[in-house]
């Protein structure tokens, strides 16, 4: 039998560190590094808060599923950045200085389920803006003193949120009726708008899912300023879809006695024309029957005296 030959210290040494490093080797979050000033743990949480950064932090983990970058001064998301972070669930832009997202923003956050942006600076949210996040279930867009506009469509696409919070925005209207269609959502958090409540904004008003509703006030007009939302919603309906009054009954009578009295006049007109036409036709015909018993009675006279010539 071969006897093969000991190993080495020294081929022992590197086989030791081979498995030391195997069992001690970090997890995929922290493979691609952690970007200066912040935090990332092995559970693939990215803490990134308080360190007064003014630009979006670079050298992310690719696997990073949380990340946090509350309370600093950024003032721009990285679209070509933030859409490496293909596996993010969970967003906190919260006080910072954002002024505008647009859908490219998030175009690779399908897995995207939280997503923070309240106390920020922004002033309109765009049409599909979040529509490439398909999984978003919370979405915090409070205290943007600015934010004055949201496209009707903005949401459309996010059939599964289910908490939408605007509240102390600069809102005065809000078309609603694409967030009534998620099936989905079960909060609308509205308070601390200027909400003008009018007839073009009836639909916000008598919606069902409204939180804090006992901060969710009338800014205008003047006669329901400081009214809440819940107490307007009938009286706006009954408004906006009164009945009719005085003058469109009168409208509606003289419009009734004009078609009556264009019917009475035309059956009256068509009626003489008949009566006028059968008389006429009855003369044509007397004349027509007396013409014939002239030409018979000549006739049957022409007849008579060819054959009797000679008593003639």
């Amino acid at each position: 039998m071969r006897v093969l030959p000991e190993p080495s210290a020294q081929s022992l040494r590197l086989v030791f560190l081979f498995v030391f490093v195997m069992d001690v080797a970090p997890s995929p979050a922290l493979t691609a590094g952690c970007p200066d000033r912040c935090v990332c743990d092995d559970q693939l949480v990215v803490q990134c808060a308080w360190q007064q950064l003014s630009d979006f932090p670079v050298d992310l983990p690719l696997a990073t599923r949380q990340l946090i970058i509350s309370n600093n001064r950024i003032g721009d998301l990285p679209a070509l950045q933030l859409n490496y972070l293909s596996d993010l669930v969970y967003l906190d832009c919260s006080n910072n200085s954002l002024t505008e997202i647009s859908e490219s923003t998030f175009g690779n956050l399908r897995k995207l389920a939280y997503l923070d942006l309240s106390f920020n600076s922004l002033t309109q949210i765009e049409d599909r803006t979040f529509g490439p996040l398909s999984s978003l279930v919370m979405l915090r867009m409070t205290d943007n003193p600015g934010l004055s506009e949201i496209h009707v469509d903005a949401f459309a696409e996010n059939a599964a949120l289910q908490v939408l919070d605007v509240s102390r925005n600069n809102l005065t209207a809000l078309n609603i009726s694409s967030l009534i269609a998620l099936p989905a959502l079960r909060s609308l958090g509205l308070s601390g708008n200027p909400w003008r409540c009018d007839c073009d904004t009836e639909d916000l008003y008598v919606t069902q899912c409204v939180m804090y509703e006992g901060q969710t006030v009338c800014q205008g007009p003047p006669d329901m300023l400081g009214q809440r939302l819940a107490e307007v919603g009938m009286q706006l309906r009954l408004e906006c879809h009164q009945g009719l009054g005085y003058w469109d009954y009168l409208f509606f009578i003289a419009i009734g006695f004009v078609i009556f009295s264009a019917g009475t006049v035309s059956a009256w007109v068509m009626g003489v024309l008949m009566v006028l036409y059968e008389r006429y036709s009855k003369r044509k015909s007397e004349e027509f029957d007396s013409e014939d018993e002239e030409e018979t009675h000549r006739n049957n006279a022409h007849t008579h005296t060819k054959l009797f010539p000679v008593l003639m």
